[in-house]
């Protein structure tokens, strides 16, 4: 098979691809395995309950259950499902928007796909963008979704090591770098997957202060945070305004396989990404937005996220980190400090092996992690700390996520070991 560039470069092995077959074998393949890598959500029977319910109630009326099966949405989502996202949106926080200012996607990775490169890349005066994030490390499925090579830049973090073995990742603003002729966007994830890091109410006045002054868009994948699903641990803002292009997701609210992402940004940017979506997607699916469209319109899908899934993570997180302390004991460890997301985000001080041998070793034994090195796009890869990271997720069950972090206490202590062995 001859391949173009676009075929060679999307059909490689990428850290995003390892990492959705590991999700298959490990969901469908070999369910024995210990899976603590993928993003998948933790089941929250009250969350289906819900779901189930709505679902049920589509299926009994014949022309709900048409508008589900039976016909095409636009490229720009179902009508009434914007409109009731932008009056939540505007009576609960007193954003300006309509539905003219939401457009939904099959996924917030398809999302990204079309936004990134419709800001970023081969300009038409010859000159090349890049989506630059400000902190690394960010979200692994970024990192190979650009048309062109070089597409990402980043800048690296400051570190402030913290009481009981934790750290935390902050933008460092004296290195930030940006401007309007080589900058196509800035880009944050909030929570950041994969840290768990909730970057400051200042720290995001101040990224968009610095994206108006180039003249370029902010974007806030906010697939775990604020307003919905809500899996943040500590106080914060939710942030839009007219330069901000927010993405949300259905999926961490228990939904993944319905596949709905969530636009929020002004006229212009939404029917020009309506416009991509037309090609790549010719229209958005039905199901997420016929579960999710009643919670909409009462409200509850701010209740569901604040009263019951942030609060089933952040139990989860701290049984973890509790777990992991004794497991790992005096080793060289330290964990981000969590405050979002579903993940610990592990860094182990002069890890004599790298994270991929790390992670090979442990998939041997049954246990699925990610290793950290594919969480730096846009960054030179000779910061020796990329190498010593891992991401766990602790969005299964407790037994699961306790036999899992005893397994990886034993390949990190085995590793330390082998390097005082004597010769």
């Amino acid at each position: 098979m001859k391949l173009s560039n676009f075929g060679k470069k999307f059909t490689a092995g990428t850290g995003i691809v390892e990492l959705m077959d590991d999700l298959g074998t490990a969901l469908n393949e070999n369910p024995d395995m210990v899976f603590m890598g993928g993003g998948n959500p933790g089941r929250i029977p009250e969350a289906e309950a819900i779901f189930k319910q709505r679902l049920e109630t589509v299926l009994a009326d014949p022309d709900q259950l048409h508008s589900l099966m039976g016909i095409y949405q636009s490229p720009q989502g179902d009508r009434l499902f914007r409109d009731q996202i932008a009056s939540l949106l505007r009576k609960e926080f007193g954003w300006n928007l309509s539905g003219r200012n939401i457009a939904v996607s099959n996924g917030s990775q398809s999302a990204f796909f079309i936004l990134y490169n419709m800001l970023a890349g081969k300009m038409p005066d010859g000159s090349s963008k890049s989506i630059h994030l400000p902190l690394a490390p960010e979200y692994i499925g970024y990192g190979d979704i650009g048309l062109q090579d070089n597409f990402f830049t980043a800048t690296k973090p400051e570190i402030e090591l913290l009481e009981d073995n934790q750290f935390k990742y902050h933008v460092d603003f004296s290195r930030l770098e940006v401007s309007e002729q080589s900058t196509g966007a800035l880009c944050v994830s909030r929570p950041t997957n994969p840290t768990g890091n909730v970057l400051t109410d200042n720290e995001i006045e101040h990224l968009d202060e610095i994206a108006r002054g180039a003249d370029i868009p902010f974007i806030i994948d906010g697939a775990y945070g604020l307003p919905f699903p809500g899996i943040l641990f500590n106080q914060a803002k939710p942030h839009w305004n007219d330069n901000t292009i927010l993405v949300l997701s259905l999926s961490k609210l228990g939904l993944p396989g319905v596949r709905t992402g969530i636009i929020v940004a002004r006229e212009d940017i939404i029917q020009a990404y309506s416009n991509a979506n037309t090609v790549v997607s010719l229209a958005c699916g039905n199901l997420g937005p016929t579960i999710a469209r009643e919670l909409f319109r009462t409200g509850e899908i701010l209740s569901l996220s604040r009263q019951l899934i942030g609060p089933f993570y952040q139990q989860r997180a701290e049984q973890a980190v509790s777990l992991f302390r004794v497991a790992l004991g005096d080793l060289p460890y330290r964990i981000h400090r969590p405050e979002g997301a579903i993940f610990l985000w592990l860094w182990f001080d002069g890890l004599p092996i790298s994270s991929q041998e790390l992670y090979e070793r442990l998939k041997a034994r049954g246990l699925l992690v990610v290793p950290g090195h594919n969480f730096f796009p846009g960054m030179d890869s000779d910061w020796r700390h990329q190498q010593e990271c891992i991401r766990v997720s602790y969005a299964q069950d407790a037994k699961t996520v306790e036999l899992g972090i005893k397994m990886i206490a034993e390949e990190v202590m085995a590793a330390y070991q082998q390097e005082i062995q004597p010769v």
